[in-house]
């Protein structure tokens, strides 16, 4: 791969777990007895990737580092960088640090079941499409809610996806977008993930690209115990 072509992630470990119950956050608890983010980090670094960059906690680099990377050997790792008080504030600050990739993927590292087959979909489509996010057709029955907690409409659920990370993009489209919403407050509103930054913020098609239903976001305690299991099947 030449340097036109050099692909870069973002791997984001900042987030507070509060949906876990437990003071350690949920990225550095024990998944098959190592801390969850390094089962994603490892995912990345074997893959077609080339340089990646961890986004922890604002203060938490040191720890990281000397509790979580230093047994890991990780040859693409570029940098490890603080993160933002939100979600796409960290985003911004991985991004800053991969200057001179041509495509980059953003991932969550609670989500540690993540494979190489997935990051290899996830490249394919923004090298094609410039856009696209990995995601699964939902199984459910999706209802939305009016105000007073009654079903208001039920989508057709033969269009709905559930969305996962990575989601993956080009270079020039996703640090654009993000340029322009960190610097109007009026686009911040609402931001759930990277695909809407893109969306809101250039008007850029994002496509919807095939993840795994086993490349589950690890949010509450039941999330831990089937990670567990799943790895334990592989």
């Amino acid at each position: 791969m030449n340097q036109s072509e050099r692909i870069g992630a973002v791997i984001l470990a900042g987030g507070r777990g509060s949906r876990m119950g437990s003071r350690i956050q949920k990225q550095y608890m024990l998944l098959a007895g190592r801390p969850l983010i390094c089962h994603a980090l490892e995912a990345f670094e074997q893959s077609q990737a080339e340089d990646l960059v961890l986004v922890t906690g604002a203060g938490e680099e040191d720890y990281v580092r000397k509790e979580i990377l230093a047994s890991m050997k990780l040859k693409k790792l570029r940098a490890v960088v603080p993160g933002g008080a939100e979600r796409y504030h960290s985003v911004y600050e991985g991004l800053k640090a991969l200057e001179g990739c041509s495509h980059v993927l953003i991932h969550d590292g609670a989500r540690p079941l993540v494979t190489g087959e997935i990051i290899d979909r996830a490249i394919c489509g923004a090298k094609e499409y410039g856009a696209c996010v990995v995601g699964m057709p939902v199984k459910d029955t999706i209802k939305v809610a009016d105000d007073a907690g009654f079903a208001a409409a039920t989508p057709d659920r033969s269009h709905l996806w559930q969305v996962q990370t990575p989601q993956a993009f080009s270079y020039e489209l996703v640090r654009s977008a993000y340029d322009r919403v960190m610097a109007d407050e009026t686009l911040q509103t609402g931001i759930t993930d990277d695909a809407m930054v893109v969306e809101t913020a250039s008007g850029a098609a994002v496509r919807l690209v095939e993840g795994s239903y086993e490349n589950l976001k690890v949010t509450t305690p039941e999330d831990l115990v089937l990670a567990e299991a799943l790895l334990k099947r592989r």
